[in-house]
């Protein structure tokens, strides 16, 4: 079964949604209630209910108290759901007690969040990024998914059934499988750095847009860069990384790429299975960090996209490139916090606040981007005997000649803007140029 065919098929599937706050966690508030319904919602499946539970003692067997799982089974009951989704992380021998307490499909936050990923991946990099991940997953717990559901339909993905892999996959295969995508995607990583050393080559600052799912990345992305990447109102709508050039008002050039979306607790076999992708963030010039400043929870949110950059700064062992925040979707905003967001923003250098829709704030924007993607920009002034016109060629080619004179000795003069790193790099090649400057 095709992919798009399973798409076509969950609306058929019902799901109940169990938001629990467990130990001295409080009770989930509607926000993370909300941002939850929207995941099982991105699945294509229909809503039948969402609770919200305090577990001040867990369950080591099944998560929930007596009374709490009868609720639950009421409910499931109720509404003829198909699947329950625990919002947070289980056990294998949880997930496994309460598939049979309720007699229907369990899924933790990490299998619904792997879900959605199989479901948006476009490109092949994405799809073998999403199946490491999966397999990483089962691994970890090596149960069966989706047995009730196993006489519908077969395929791939958690919706599918008995034709899936995983469900007869032992401890052994799912190792070959693993060995298998890490070669393929090492290529990825290999192909990828290429191509960045292409891009710093060529002498093209690049910017990264990172942030939490649904700030609006995509839509600003597609305002930038005149594109028409796809865009939505829903969790993970850009899971496949994009890269076009666009050029700033200066006449400047770079390049700017578009990230997937991060999450609160966002699997960690999806941040090291899409290391290849994110880590594109860590190897430019500058960062946007794109926040909805319009969220209830939009300081929590920057939070958890803090926490990801740091884990991966520390797995890169390297320091993360200059960050400027981007408060995005001011339009939703009313008038009175408005005004408060623009004085917070005007003292701080390292904030600008923005409308993607509407591109209220992008002349600020655009100004910050080239301070900042430029800051290692220098212009410097050649002298090129008659002889070294591969130097020539080379500084048109990687730098932006602003000036071209000839002197009465048939030397070339050039006045050239470039990136240090590509001064280096041509001083090392071309050593015998005198650089007037």
């Amino acid at each position: 079964m095709t992919r798009d065919l399973i798409e076509q098929e969950t609306p058929d599937i019902i799901a109940g949604l169990v938001v629990p706050g467990i130990g001295e966690n409080p009770i989930p508030d509607g926000t993370r209630i909300t941002e939850t319904e929207g995941l099982v919602e991105a699945l294509g499946v229909r809503l039948g209910f969402s609770i919200a539970l305090k577990i001040r003692d867990p369950n080591a067997g099944q998560l929930f108290g007596s009374g709490q799982l009868d609720n639950i089974e009421q409910h499931v009951r109720d509404h003829s759901v198909d699947m329950v989704v625990i919002d947070c992380a289980l056990t294998p021998v949880q997930q496994r007690n309460l598939e049979r307490q309720l007699q229907v499909k369990i899924v933790d936050r990490t299998g619904l969040i792997l879900e959605i990923f199989g479901l948006r991946a476009r490109t092949s990099e994405g799809r073998l990024q999403v199946e490491m991940a999966r397999i990483l997953y089962e691994r970890s717990r090596l149960v069966r998914t989706w047995t009730h559901l196993e006489r519908q339909r077969g395929g791939r993905g958690f919706l599918a059934g008995p034709g899936e892999s995983q469900l007869e996959a032992d401890r052994r295969m799912l190792d070959r499988q693993i060995a298998r995508l890490k070669v393929s995607i090492e290529d990825v990583r290999k192909t990828r750095n290429i191509q960045r050393q292409g891009r710093r080559k060529r002498g093209k600052p690049v910017v990264a847009l990172v942030g939490y799912t649904n700030a609006g990345k995509s839509t600003l992305f597609n305002r930038l860069t005149d594109s028409n990447v796809f865009s939505a109102d829903m969790p993970f709508a850009t899971l496949d990384p994009t890269i076009r050039e666009f050029t700033l008002p200066s006449g400047d050039r770079l390049a700017l790429i578009d990230t997937v979306g991060f999450i609160s607790e966002l699997p960690t076999t999806l941040v090291d299975s899409f290391r290849a992708t994110i880590e594109e963030a860590m190897e430019a010039d500058m960062l946007l960090h794109i926040r909805d400043i319009s969220a209830e929870q939009t300081d929590q949110q920057a939070e958890d996209v803090e926490t990801v950059l740091q884990q991966l700064e520390s797995d890169a062992k390297q320091d993360r490139p200059p960050l400027i925040e981007v408060w995005n979707k001011a339009d939703l905003v009313n008038e009175d916090d408005l005004a408060i967001l623009n004085a917070r923003a005007a003292n701080r250098s390292d904030v600008v606040l923005v409308s993607s829709k509407d591109g209220a704030g992008f002349e600020n924007l655009l100004d910050i981007i080239q301070e900042v993607a430029f800051r290692k920009r220098v212009v410097e002034d050649f002298i090129l005997e008659p002889k070294l016109g591969q130097a020539r060629a080379w500084l048109y080619e990687q730098g932006d000649v602003l000036e071209e004179t000839g002197d009465e000795n048939g030397n070339i003069k050039l006045k050239v803007e470039l990136d240090e790193v590509v001064l280096a790099r041509f001083l090392e090649k071309f050593p015998t140029v005198d650089v007037a400057s």
